[in-house]
């Protein structure tokens, strides 16, 4: 099981050793600092090889015979197995890939945050204009919009003068939002959050991003 509890990413590895079904998760988000060569105590593991191969179970000191032999270290991969899982591999270039891959997750992930922009029932169409623009610049960035109207005194008796300066305003930002969640009231407050189109991806786009997936997920085999 991976470090947050999670089964996936994973590669299933399945196999029959001494009568039994045996079946691996082999997690392919593994922390960096693996338990490798002489720092693994146990006295059998089971190996599978640098292509992936299942060579059984085996003595430890076999193990890293096996993996000196090859130019290779023997690192723990799987340690609640009963025997403990280990796989050969170039420790060196594993921890190079698993730091490249999470630089490229963090560059990858964006934070949403939610913008907030005020309207008042009585704004005046100046106003408007302004505000609109700047909840089009939040959402051009990604963010998420929250639009808000306080009724003051009598007004709360009025919403549908409130409902129609929201629709209004929806619609100015039609071109670059959707409404996520429509006007709803909140005590004297009136609430509606706009959340960013999703940029519409050409055929040619849909093809690159499908074949970078197959060629990512070949990579991590």
């Amino acid at each position: 099981m991976c470090s947050d509890g999670s089964r996936s990413p994973v590669a299933f590895l399945q196999f029959e050793a001494e009568s039994e079904a045996f079946e691996i998760w082999r997690c392919m988000d593994i922390a960096i600092d693996l338990m490798i060569n002489e720092e693994i105590r146990d006295r059998e593991v089971r190996l599978i090889d640098e292509n992936g191969e299942q060579l059984g179970v085996m003595p430890t000191h076999k193990a890293l015979e096996l993996a000196e032999e090859r130019g290779l270290d023997l690192a723990k991969i799987q340690p609640t197995a009963k025997p403990p899982v280990c796989k050969l591999l170039d420790y060196d270039k594993y921890r190079y890939e698993q730091s490249k891959r999470e630089r490229d997750n963090r560059k990858n992930q964006r934070v949403v945050s939610i913008k907030e922009v005020q309207l008042s029932a009585t704004i005046e169409e100046n106003d408007v204009l302004t505000k609109a623009k700047m909840a089009q610049k939040f959402l051009a960035d990604g963010d998420k919009v929250k639009v808000s109207i306080r009724f003051r005194g009598r007004q709360i008796t009025h919403s549908e003068i409130g409902m129609k300066v929201m629709q209004n305003f929806a619609e100015r930002c039609s071109e670059v939002s959707s409404v996520e969640r429509r006007p709803t009231m909140d005590g004297r407050h009136m609430i509606m959050i706009l959340a960013p189109k999703a940029a519409k991806a050409s055929f040619a786009e849909k093809k690159a991003a499908r074949e970078a997936k197959v060629n990512q997920d070949n990579t991590q085999e």
